[in-house]
């Protein structure tokens, strides 16, 4: 069964970095994903959701549409016009199809985001917790919800906030550096 994780980022780069990671941390072979997604909200508050399960799903029924479709051209005639017709039934039936983290969700998150905040939504299957932990936690963020144990969540939320502090000491120390002396 897959544990669903959403965190949640006060800017968009912390959160496109961290969406990215989740790809380089799959091909690592320490993270095993069903689904990610992705979403941002801009100035004028509107929120866009970047999916990774979907679009290849809908990619493979438009590519199965147009291979029955054309073989069936090919036996009665027509196989291009078939083939065309198939691949498009096959696109449009696939469209309202939600496969992975419930688009909702992610909708209802991405509106309660800052302008400007992103969000990613996870769905992990397999992760080996002390190489993936110290990698996301470069990036920060706020935990917004999981169907982890009590015990892990905190760990992550824990990992996400010891970022958060360092970053702000960090802040902090260079502003004070910065300063003109008088």
């Amino acid at each position: 069964m897959s544990t669903l994780i959403a965190i949640t980022y006060d800017d968009q780069e912390s959160g496109s970095k961290a969406f990215n990671e989740l790809g380089e941390l799959q091909k690592q072979q320490v993270l095993k994903l069903e689904d990610a997604a992705f979403a941002v909200k801009n100035e004028k508050g509107k929120v866009k959701i970047t999916q990774t399960l979907e679009k290849q799903y809908k990619g493979a029924t438009t590519t199965w549409g147009f291979f029955w479709g054309f073989l069936i051209g090919l036996i009665f005639g027509g196989p291009l016009f078939w083939g065309l017709f198939t691949a498009l039934l096959s696109r449009l039936f696939s469209k309202g199809t939600d496969l992975g983290i419930d688009n909702q969700f992610m909708k209802d998150v991405g509106n309660s985001l800052d302008a400007n905040g992103s969000a990613i939504f996870m769905l992990v299957i397999e992760a080996t917790q002390d190489k993936v932990l110290p990698e996301m936690a470069k990036f920060g963020g706020h935990v917004y919800q999981t169907s982890l144990s009590n015990e892990d969540e905190e760990k992550l939320r824990k990992v996400l906030e010891e970022h958060d502090e360092v970053k702000a000491a960090a802040a902090d120390h260079l502003e004070l550096e910065d300063a003109p002396a008088a």
